[in-house]
């Protein structure tokens, strides 16, 4: 049996290829937050998690301009010997105390910061307590973890206190979930969790990946939403949405964390993150926590899109964040709605199974709080249409 037998087997990607409907991997060459160009052709932009449209602010620009010409391209080497600079640990302090915690610890990547902070905390005569719509990170942490996984039906509170009666007394037990769901675009139920989970003294980590620079009153994240910082004993961010960049961190108690940066082989075993990126989403941050009012914009948006979505007969699911599903169902009307809108100068994500749950394809939307009036009614004008074209409304 030939190993690659599979791969010269699999026709689908090639065979939507040649039929003009392949919405994935989309080389663009150019562009800013809210327009891309795709071979001359600018497309509006709304399958970004570009949130607060920092990608191309001049101080981001600039700082990393800065310490690109100050220590360089990159460090070639790990956090743990060669590849810790000033600039990461001065960073660290300052995500800490963004999200209310003693320390944090900056990896290269959001997903890195899943796979190497569960699976050094819980093992195999632990639980952990998971939601069926988290994130592939914090399932793949979960499996690597070795401990026993716990799953319950998208933020029903009912099951989940089932599940929690269920563990025995004397096991260790971690509860992990997302603060907005990136396919639901709804909210995590955090106080019903933390009255569940903490008489067991269970404790929680909060993936806050679309949740920083969105949530909260300063944009610092679902348990800052629900005024509920303390009782969280880990927040989990990244750099690749609000922050407009790349990269991820994770925060809380300082023993905790320390113990994190000595034993996530994700940490350990990868180069550091560059200072060029390690500056300009410093930089990031100092805007996020001045500028308010993107963050205001930004819900506005959502809001308002959510609204006149609705009103024009479209699924938006569970929303209630600047992440919008039109759920379709079908695959290839999902497919066909995505090249319409495609030709339509609009570019979405076009979402099926295993990614989402079977006969729930969608197209997810998300928003920027640089998209103009404009360019939001032109996209809603051409649901509308396309919509009405297919039957899907």
């Amino acid at each position: 049996m030939d190993l690659f037998a599979k791969c010269y087997e699999f026709k689908d990607a090639q065979i939507a290829r040649e039929q003009g409907y392949y919405p994935y991997f989309i080389p663009f060459s150019g562009g800013d937050d809210t327009v891309m160009v795709y071979k001359g052709q600018p497309k509006i932009m709304i399958g970004s998690n570009n949130y607060l449209g920092l990608t191309h602010h001049p101080k981001v620009i600039e700082a990393a301009k800065k310490a690109l010409e100050t220590y360089g391209t990159g460090r070639t080497g790990s956090r743990f010997l060669n590849g810790t600079l000033d600039i990461h640990e001065e960073f660290e302090q300052e995500l800490a105390d963004f999200v209310g915690k003693e320390a944090a610890l900056v990896f290269s990547n959001g997903y890195l910061v899943n796979m190497g902070t569960i699976s050094t905390l819980a093992g195999k005569h632990d639980v952990i307590i998971s939601d069926k719509l988290n994130h592939a990170s914090i399932i793949d942490g979960c499996r690597f973890s070795g401990a026993k996984v716990l799953r319950y039906p998208h933020n029903d509170m009912a099951e989940l206190a089932k599940i929690i009666d269920s563990i025995p007394d004397k096991t260790a037990a971690f509860f992990v979930v997302d603060g907005v769901f990136s396919m639901e675009g709804d909210i995590a139920k955090l106080p019903e969790v933390v009255r569940l989970t903490k008489p067991r003294g269970i404790r929680i980590l909060v993936d806050d990946a679309h949740s920083i620079g969105v949530l909260g009153p300063n944009g610092n994240g679902t348990a800052a939403h629900f005024g509920l910082t303390n009782e969280v004993d880990l927040t989990m961010g990244t750099f690749s949405k609000s922050f407009g960049a790349v990269g991820g961190f994770v925060a809380g108690d300082f023993a905790v964390i320390d113990y994190i940066k000595h034993f996530a082989r994700s940490m350990i075993f990868t180069a550091s993150l560059p200072p060029s990126v390690v500056a300009s989403t410093r930089a990031a941050l100092q805007i996020i926590k001045s500028e308010p009012e993107r963050r205001q914009r930004l819900i506005e948006i959502g809001n308002y899109m959510r609204r006149e979505f609705k009103r024009m007969g479209f699924d938006t699911s569970t929303s209630e964040t600047p992440i919008i599903p039109v759920v379709i169902g079908d695959d290839m009307k999902t497919f066909m709605f995505w090249k319409a809108l495609f030709d339509a100068g609009i570019y979405t994500n076009a979402v099926i199974s295993p990614a989402v749950p079977s006969n729930s394809a969608r197209l997810r939307t998300s928003y920027i709080a640089t998209h103009t009036q404009e360019q939001l009614d032109y996209v809603l004008e051409k649901f509308y249409q396309i919509g009405k074209q297919l039957s899907i409304i």
